[in-house]
């Protein structure tokens, strides 16, 4: 007889296939509500958490729901029945219901949404549209005597500095000499006030994370024999971050603007879509990003993209994007998202064949034509 699958396995696959790393900062992903170590037999797939996803999941003895958007995406001072939010996740609550959200993670990676699209439309030659920045990095350089270097060293390391990738403590140690001429206030550690020194030291020049620097330099600073320790804090240039966001691919041939439209809203069952640009206009290079994608309106321009395709756009960056001479394909934001988690339904079926799972049926869009 097979073990019985827990929620924590299943987040494991979903964090695997989606790295919580790739989600965007501002973002609220992974498991929000619900004990993961619980049994899990049924899993349903969501666009977002409405109050027909909550009656269809606790009808059918959902156990885990897989929510694109999250819930809690604000600070709440209350749960209450009286508040919509607060009763949803209330009666989660009390069916047992867990919700886990990979968002932007499952937007950006291997795979995902922007991935799921470029597919659908048969494009090559695909790659991110842009890159967001790695985690903000210091570079500290201090200067020790001998006696000092693997003293100070330690205590840096202990703060946090030397980390890079898989490896602790790392750090460069080049031998000079240094100088100093105290005044008669001064209290030298090694030679006399008064006249110059020089003294042999060792350069020590260690990776630190922006919000570590300040811990770090006071824990150089207290292992540090020297009354006036010299260093220096050089800012670093954020690398470009794990993974990437949108997608850029071409099509098989240029082809029409409004034939594009027209396999847009066929492959993503879109009930309606806005096109800004000439029908007849021939494009090939196409950016996307699923959902609201004006905050990647500049780099599908940087790209040098014919069309971007995204959910929704504001008036004033459709105008940008129009004076720019960027087309515009808008399918809505369920359109763009909704097929990424009917596929994740199939993902998640094909990894736990022994679970049930499936997309909500009870999802609509809410717009609608009349």
């Amino acid at each position: 007889m097979a073990s019985q699958r827990t929620i924590t396995e299943v987040i494991a696959f979903l964090e695997d296939f989606a790295p919580r790393e790739l989600a965007a900062e501002w973002d609220n992903v992974g498991l929000l509500l619900g004990d993961s170590s619980g049994p899990v037999q049924r899993i349903m797939t969501c666009l977002t958490v409405t109050d027909d996803v909550v009656a269809e999941a606790v009808a059918e003895k959902a156990q885990l729901v897989v929510s694109h958007h999250p819930i809690l995406f604000r600070p709440i001072q209350r749960m209450i029945s009286d508040d919509p939010e607060g009763n949803r996740l209330l009666c989660l609550a009390r069916s047992g219901v867990a919700v886990f959200s990979p968002h932007t993670a499952f937007d950006n990676c291997p795979g995902g949404i922007n991935d799921m699209l470029a597919r659908r439309l048969g494009l090559g030659e695909v790659v991110p549209l842009g890159y967001g920045q790695g985690p903000r990095q210091c570079k500290i350089v201090v200067f020790v005597p001998d006696s000092d270097l693997e003293r100070v060293a330690d205590a840096m390391f202990s703060a946090g500095a030397g980390h890079i990738g898989e490896y602790s403590q790392c750090s460069f140690r080049l031998a000079g000499t240094g100088t100093f001429f105290g005044s008669e206030a001064a209290n030298p550690t090694i030679g006399e006030k008064g006249r110059r020194e020089q003294v042999s030291e060792w350069r020590l020049e260690v990776i630190c994370p922006d919000a570590l620097v300040d811990p770090v330099v006071a824990a150089m600073r207290k292992a540090h024999s020297y009354e006036e320790p010299a260093y220096d804090l050089y800012p670093l240039r954020s690398a470009k971050g794990p993974g990437g966001f949108g997608r850029m691919g071409k099509l098989a041939r240029p082809t029409s603007l409004g034939e594009l439209a027209s396999l847009v809203k066929t492959q993503l069952q879109a009930g309606h879509l806005h096109l800004v640009g000439e029908p007849v206009r021939m494009v090939e290079r196409i950016a996307i990003a699923c959902g609201a994608g004006g905050e990647f309106l500049t780099e599908a321009s940087q790209v040098r993209a014919d069309v971007f395709l995204t959910g929704e756009l504001r008036f004033h960056d459709i105008l940008a994007a129009q004076s720019q001479g960027l087309a515009l394909i808008l399918p809505g934001h369920y359109a763009t998202e909704r097929c990424g988690i009917e596929e994740l339904a199939d993902i998640l079926q094909k990894r736990f064949p022994s679970l049930q799972v499936w997309p909500s049926r009870k999802e609509r869009d809410p717009i609608s034509l009349t």
